[in-house]
């Protein structure tokens, strides 16, 4: 078995923690509903059937995608009336991808070093 230093372990426990993140990135659907909430023009939201509509999906279909988005906190939604509106909530996406980023580099320096041997 191999062993792993430090900043591998540290990249291996960061990609476990997001696990949901990045497999809620890696859909080509909940990117675009990212994109499009990203560029709502107002902070109030968009609605779900008017995502639908741009993205070609059902409303169901992209409920679900939404529902993904949500669970992990990636967004966020309010009520008026009958109607729900979803709008982005990055920071802590941002903050996870950040970790994530800095242990992997934290790695790629640790191995052009030399300072890491298999241990």
């Amino acid at each position: 078995m191999m062993a792993y230093s430090s900043a591998q372990q540290e990249a291996l426990k960061e990609f476990k923690q997001d696990i949901g993140h990045l497999n809620a990135l890696s859909n080509t659907n909940r990117q675009r509903l990212i994109m499009m909430l990203g560029a709502a023009k107002n902070n109030s939201g968009v609605k779900v059937s008017d995502l639908a509509d741009a993205i070609g999906l059902s409303q169901p279909a992209t409920s679900h995608h939404l529902k993904r988005l949500k669970d992990i906190g990636m967004v966020a939604s309010r009520h008026e009336g009958n109607m729900i509106y979803y709008y982005l909530t990055l920071d802590d996406t941002i903050a996870r991808l950040e970790r994530l980023a800095s242990a992997l580099r934290r790695q790629t320096e640790e191995y052009e070093t030399g300072e890491s041997q298999d241990s």
